[in-house]
């Protein structure tokens, strides 16, 4: 039987602060190739087919990754291996469809503390019911409390105009994006286990997310009709890369943390670096620099009260 290796608690936490930071920039990435093809969903389309391209080459070019392939298809093929666990990627592809219909307008800010409601929520179930990789996870008092601060979060980033200036649809989509992230992340981290493989876990999620935005693009366009050209900058390109690394970080380190702790590091890093993009790149509308502020600082209070404390015996 193959050991899952135990990572201590602050590097498990880092890597989901790193989570969160690549998913604000991605939010801003495709919230802008959204606006320039004035269509979110065939932007989503575009960058989960990057993320897939980039996965097919790494997974072809790696003898673990090959032997992953072979043990998913076995897996499939003996019904060892569930329909569910390979549609987490629908999940991921609900999620570059929000980013792409509304981060280029609510701000990367806005768009986080929706995605928050959904993860806090969703990841506390998760846990309580034992559906991660990591069992059942206690739901201790201070995995509650980080859980009602990160709503807090939410309630102080919807005090003030933000309601007024955007519409409620838009902030809808954000909170079912976040109950999506949660469930994703504890399928990929469940089928990551079964073929002993994160790197195979996230390519299954790419290939679930890439036929569920191509039917979708297909519908959009149908009602719409075609979306603009696309854009000639590379950088618009890059969501994808992105989607591609922490989708395989979190198959990774689900199992160490758990769904809830795993979901509130990434709101950590997601806030702090949607802040930065928001200062720098403005939204047409977002939150007040003094809701950002209490954000942030509610987030970290979030996260650091949801820490697990163990003791350790010699």
């Amino acid at each position: 039987m193959t050991q899952t290796r135990v990572l201590p608690a602050p590097v498990a936490l880092g890597g989901a602060v790193a989570i969160g930071v690549m998913t604000a920039v991605q939010a801003r990435i495709n919230g802008v190739l959204g606006v320039r093809l004035d269509d979110g969903i065939a932007a989503g389309f575009v960058s989960f087919s990057v993320g897939l391209l980039a996965l097919v080459v790494v997974v072809a070019a790696l003898p673990s990754g090959r032997r992953g392939v072979g043990r998913l298809w076995r897996g499939v093929r003996a019904r060892t291996i569930p329909l569910w666990m390979l549609l987490g990627g629908a999940c991921g592809a609900l999620t570059v469809s929000t980013q792409g219909l509304t981060a280029g307008i609510l701000g990367v800010s806005l768009f986080t503390v929706g995605v928050v409601a959904g993860q806090t929520l969703h990841g506390l179930v998760l846990d309580r019911i034992g559906f991660g990789p990591a069992g059942v996870v206690a739901v201790t008092p201070g995995r509650v409390l980080g859980g009602l601060l990160a709503l807090a979060a939410v309630a102080i980033s919807l005090s003030g105009d933000v309601l007024a200036t955007a519409p409620l649809w838009m902030l809808l989509l954000p909170f079912a994006a976040g109950v999506g992230i949660a469930w994703q992340a504890a399928t990929n981290g469940r089928l990551a286990q079964r073929v002993q493989s994160p790197i195979i876990a996230t390519l299954m999620s790419f290939i679930a997310g890439t036929i569920v935005l191509l039917l979708a693009a297909g519908v959009s366009i149908a009602l719409r009709g075609a979306p603009d050209a696309l854009p000639s900058e590379p950088w618009l390109y890059l969501g994808g890369f992105l989607g591609f690394a922490y989708i395989l970080l979190g198959a990774f380190i689900v199992g160490q943390t758990g769904v809830l702790l795993m979901g509130l590091g990434s709101v950590l890093g997601q806030l702090t670096t949607s802040v930065v993009i928001d200062l720098l790149w403005p939204p047409v509308s977002g939150p007040a620099p003094w809701q950002i502020i209490g954000m942030v600082v509610v987030a970290a209070a979030s996260v650091a009260v949801a820490l697990p404390r163990r003791r350790r015996r010699d």
